[in-house]
């Protein structure tokens, strides 16, 4: 075991966003500090992008449009002040970087990105089950 693995352990760190995918919305509650007062902030957006798997400098890309203005904001998987991750949406998509949305409208993105659905996946399995 190598020594950053080993420091990760023994702190107690875990990957916040394990099995988080490409193409997925997801809701970020962080930790924010204002003076002596700690609150919680949630990001809710698109995640466009994982690097570095779930190594100790590993990172995932999220992006929300807000009054017609893009925000991405990039956490690190290993980040202590994310108290939760929440997938609020699960969404099927063929590239593990989707920077190309940062150039699409609303209504295109839409079009691009296939929405999973409970009773989709259950017929699928039926049909090849039979």
């Amino acid at each position: 075991m190598n020594p950053i693995s080993q420091l990760q352990t023994n702190l107690g760190l875990k990957d916040k966003f394990e099995g988080v995918r490409p193409g997925w919305t997801v809701r970020v509650n962080q930790k924010i500090k204002e003076g002596e007062k700690t609150r919680v902030q949630a990001f809710e957006g698109m995640v466009i992008g994982r690097k570095h798997g779930s190594e100790a400098g590993g990172t995932i890309t999220i992006r929300k449009v807000t009054d017609n203005i893009g925000v991405e904001k990039v956490f690190p998987i290993y980040l202590p002040s994310i108290e939760s991750v929440k997938v609020m949406k699960r969404t099927t998509v063929r590239r593990a970087k989707l920077y190309y949305l940062r150039e699409k409208s609303s209504k295109e993105i839409r079009k691009k990105i296939r929405a999973d659905k409970p009773e989709t996946i259950a017929k699928a399995s039926e049909e090849t089950a039979v």
